[in-house]
């Protein structure tokens, strides 16, 4: 069974976060290339990070995602106190903010076994097992990533967006679930790059303000079932 630090850094700007990813990644990319040229006996394992944050609000660009899916100029953004970020990772625009679940793994995945697919799965695995606890019925769309609601139907809303990067089989990035995220901040971008189906968050699901670290256990639980790891917590 693998160990995973969790670091819970509570609200976090963004760009801090990135950077404090970027760190653990190369550990962890040089202590592969160090074990290679070591005998087997010899190699230690890789370690395992799980950093979970809010963030102030911010909306942030993926490698291949395009500009125009955000619908504020810098002005306006300035205006509103929203950050930007051109990001490393896949996909398009997302959106995160205060009520908002983040979890960025930084995981070897040569460690579990598995390949990005999968992992990409096994994400999305926790955040519709974590919703059932709730009572709200999260599902996979077979045409985009994350975790969605009424999917095929109409009425067709993300409550969950999911954006990684991988390199020598190590992550970062991750998906951010909206607890009781404000979602006006989904209508000045299209979420995603989609345009043709909402955004949506446990409050308004349920009706009601939802205890965030309520969520944050029940997400932690079933992410360390799903990957079959323990965790030991550290400070920020």
């Amino acid at each position: 069974m693998n160990t995973i630090q969790c670091i819970d850094s509570g609200l976090s700007e963004y760009g801090v976060t990135w950077e404090k990813q970027e760190r653990l990644m190369h550990e962890i990319i040089e202590l592969k290339l160090a074990n290679q040229r070591l005998p087997e006996a010899e190699r230690l394992i890789t370690p395992g990070y799980l950093l979970i944050v809010e963030h102030p609000p911010v909306y942030t660009l993926g490698k291949s995602g395009e500009t125009q899916n955000l619908l504020l100029n810098s002005t306006q953004l300035a205006e509103k106190q929203i950050s930007f970020y051109k990001t490393n990772r896949g996909g398009d625009i997302t959106f995160h903010g205060p009520g908002q679940l983040v979890c960025y793994p930084v995981l070897d995945l040569e460690n579990f076994g598995m390949g990005l697919r999968q992992y990409i799965y096994n994400m999305e695995e926790s955040v519709i097992r974590a919703l059932a606890r709730f009572e709200i019925v999260g599902s996979r769309d077979p045409d985009a990533t994350g975790v969605w609601l009424d999917v095929g139907l109409p009425t067709a809303r993300k409550i969950c967006a999911i954006g990684v990067k991988s390199s020598r089989h190590v992550t970062m990035h991750g998906f951010a679930l909206n607890v009781n995220t404000d979602l006006k901040y989904f209508s000045f971008m299209n979420p995603c790059g989609i345009t043709d189906k909402g955004v949506t968050s446990m409050e308004k699901e349920l009706g009601m303000t939802v205890g965030f670290s309520e969520v944050k256990k029940a997400v932690l639980h079933c992410f360390l079932e799903i990957f079959d790891a323990k965790v030991n917590f550290s400070l920020p």
